[in-house]
Parts: structure tokens; C-alpha cells; sequence
């Protein structure tokens, strides 16, 4: 996991160099361009189709993608009726990566690299001098609502396989799918899978630009997501004095208790949180032995 690629495969240093590049005279520009957009996603712009926002951006970055001219990639907008836009795009397996015969390059695993450019609202907080919309460069670091979360990951996407090609590094097939409903809990991209499956491939590794760093030092790379299961307990307790053989606020209490340790203590959901590893049994016992 941790090995270099050989300089015999990849000039890592040349790479690294020819990225910065483009992303110091251009892709930084292309980003303070989509942060003033306001592309909320539809959760937070119910009227996000007449608004037109989603769309352009979509639009802005097909526009950068086209003129990169990386060799063999095709591009595609795709709407379908009802739902947000997805941007999609096809880069062929390298010679060498694959067998010559094109009726075994099905056969073959694809990488697929996943990425979003809806954006969250604008909320609170911001400092004096910044905004949601006014994206402002400092210290080596843009400001904006959407830069990060997740405007950068078409570009960071093209950026890395045109540094491929450049070295003539042999890769496997490669297909993108940039999404506009992510933050609404991407309700539309399941539709946008199934209608392009015959075209996605057998997707062997899942390259999705949208997670966190530690720090800026280093690239971090989030191996897993646990996910999550939401919902709502009420828990209701005596308020006033009711006959032991009616009913009883510890016992239903307990039984809820109970509930929550229970998965907090399951293998792989993490260790028990503190406030709930306390024993109601017990506790009753101490105040009336």
C-alpha cells in the first residue's frame, strides 16, 4: 500500500510539478469561477431546474475538461427527465494496460473516480472579509463555499490522468461520474447508475475525491466509510407516582438503555460511549439496598 511507484513507471517528481502547475495558473481560477456560482443542491434550492445553477457549473467544467484534450477521453452531459444533472466521462485503457483484442477489453476492470458540484447553503460564520460566494485565495488556501466540498474533484480527476498520459503510463479504462444531488443524499444518483451500468463497466476500485485531510502536509486517503443509520428515540419516563402493578419509568427506561449498549458494544460499531455505559440495575441498588 505504502510503495513507491518505480521512476522506471512514473516520474513522481515531473508529476507532482506538472499538477502544481496547472493547478497554480489555472484550476485555482476555474475554482474561485464555480464559488460564485450559489449551485446549491435541490435539499436547499427547491427551485434549482428554473434557477439554472446546477447546470452551469456542469456546463463550466465540461467546457475545462474538452479544452484539457486528453487523448481518447469522450465526455458526456446526462439528464435524465426529472433529476439533476450527472456529468460523465470515458478515458480508454492505455496500450499496454490491456489486451489488444477490444472483445476482451470488457473483460478488463475500470476505475471509477466520483465527485460532486452541488454545494451546501450558505450558513453562518463566515469571517468579516469572506462570504459563501466570494471566494478569496490566502495563505495558499481558497475560501468559498464549495471549493473543497467538492467543486475540486472533476478537475483533480482530469489533472491526475492527464499526468499519466503525458508519461505515456499505462492504466486501466477509466470513467468519471461528477453528480449535482450529492448533498441532498444523492437520491438521483442510484437512477443515474442503473441507466448507465452497461457503460460503467466492472468497476474494480472506486476513487471518491470527496472526504477530509488531517492536515495539508500530505495526501490523506480515507480507506473506509462506516456510514450511518439515523433516527429518532423518545424515551418517557414516570412524572408522577403511578402503582407498581400499572406501570414502571425504570423498567422502561432500562429496557431503552439496554437497546443503545447494546449496538455500542457490537463488534465493529466503535467502543462504548461513556454516557452510556452506566448500569440502571445497579445504580437502583446502591439507592435502595
Amino acid at each position: 500500500m505504502n510503495d513507491r511507484v518505480p521512476e522506471s513507471v512514473l516520474n513522481a517528481t515531473l508529476a507532482m510539478e506538472q499538477i502544481s502547475r496547472a493547478w497554480d495558473d489555472d484550476i485555482v481560477q476555474r475554482l474561485e469561477d464555480y464559488i460564485r456560482i450559489p449551485a446549491k443542491s435541490p435539499l436547499f434550492d427547491a427551485d434549482w431546474a428554473q434557477n439554472g445553477y446546477l447546470d452551469t457549473v456542469v456546463r463550466h467544467a465540461a467546457s475545462w475538461i474538452e479544452a484539457q484534450q486528453v487523448e481518447g477521453l469522450t465526455l458526456e452531459i446526462i439528464r435524465l427527465e426529472g433529476r439533476t444533472p450527472v456529468l460523465f466521462f470515458e478515458v480508454p485503457a492505455s496500450t499496454g494496460a490491456v489486451a489488444a483484442d477490444p472483445d476482451k477489453t470488457a473483460a478488463k476492470p475500470t476505475v471509477l473516480m466520483y465527485g460532486h458540484l452541488d454545494k451546501q447553503p450558505e450558513f453562518t460564520g463566515w469571517r468579516s472579509d469572506l462570504g459563501p460566494w466570494t471566494p478569496k485565495y490566502e495563505d495558499g488556501k481558497l475560501y468559498g463555499r464549495g471549493g473543497a466540498d467538492d467543486g475540486y474533484a472533476v478537475y483533480a480527476s482530469i489533472a491526475a490522468i492527464q499526468a499519466l498520459k503525458r508519461q505515456q503510463v499505462a492504466h486501466p479504462r477509466i470513467v468519471g461520474l461528477i453528480e449535482t444531488c450529492e448533498e441532498s443524499g444523492s437520491y438521483d444518483l442510484l437512477p443515474y447508475i442503473d441507466a448507465l451500468r452497461p457503460r460503467l463497466g466492472e468497476v474494480a476500485l472506486v476513487v471518491c475525491l470527496d472526504s477530509g485531510a488531517g492536515n495539508y502536509d500530505q495526501l490523506w486517503l480515507t480507506s473506509s466509510l462506516r456510514g450511518m443509520a439515523s433516527g429518532v428515540l423518545k424515551v418517557e419516563i414516570l412524572t408522577e407516582g403511578v402503582h407498581s402493578g400499572d406501570a414502571s419509568g425504570l423498567v422502561r427506561l432500562r429496557r431503552r438503555h439496554r437497546v443503545c449498549a447494546a449496538h455500542h458494544r457490537r463488534p465493529g460499531a466503535g467502543l462504548a460511549q461513556p454516557h452510556l455505559g452506566t448500569d440502571p440495575e445497579r445504580d437502583r441498588r446502591r439507592r435502595f439496598p
